[in-house]
């Protein structure tokens, strides 16, 4: 496999993790110009929403195996695959947030749970076609992990 290289950035928003109320954060995802042509975005703001991946950078730790969601000993031991703490074996992070607006290789996003100075691997618009079909299911503990984070 190549290797993946950033091609952009994210700024404003937090600068410091805590684990909830994503869905108020505003940021910036500034575009590389040395990876990207002007024109890469061309397009892209005729959807309400997009997908971002990018890297746990600040993730000092790596589990291969399983933890408690959180640290929360309430809830139970489950494998980093099952999962999306940011301590993966690979420290990607990948979310759907709402695109606010696109000027050139600078995109305004609203609920992108990165911290500022976060590398942007890849950005793809979010297609409703590519979402699941049919019956979506999770266990409870993670309705309410997620209870708050948006």
């Amino acid at each position: 496999m190549d290797g993946i290289s950033p091609i952009g950035v994210v700024r404003g928003g937090r600068r410091q993790a805590y684990e909830d109320g994503w869905g108020v954060e505003v940021s910036r995802i500034e575009l590389d110009p040395d990876v990207l042509d002007a024109s890469a975005t061309l397009g892209l703001d005729a959807y309400s929403h997009i997908e971002v991946i990018f890297s746990f950078h600040l993730a000092r730790k790596t589990c291969t195996g399983s933890q408690y969601p959180r640290g929360n000993t309430d809830w139970p031991l489950t494998g980093i695959l099952a999962q999306r703490a940011p301590n993966r074996p690979n420290h990607l992070g990948v979310t759907v947030c709402a695109l606010d607006a696109v000027d050139g290789l600078t995109l305004t996003v609203n609920g992108l749970d990165a911290l500022d100075g976060t590398p942007v691997l890849d950005v793809k618009p979010y297609q409703p076609e590519f979402a699941p079909r049919g019956e979506v299911r999770s266990p409870a503990w993670y309705s309410e992990l997620m209870r708050d984070y948006f």
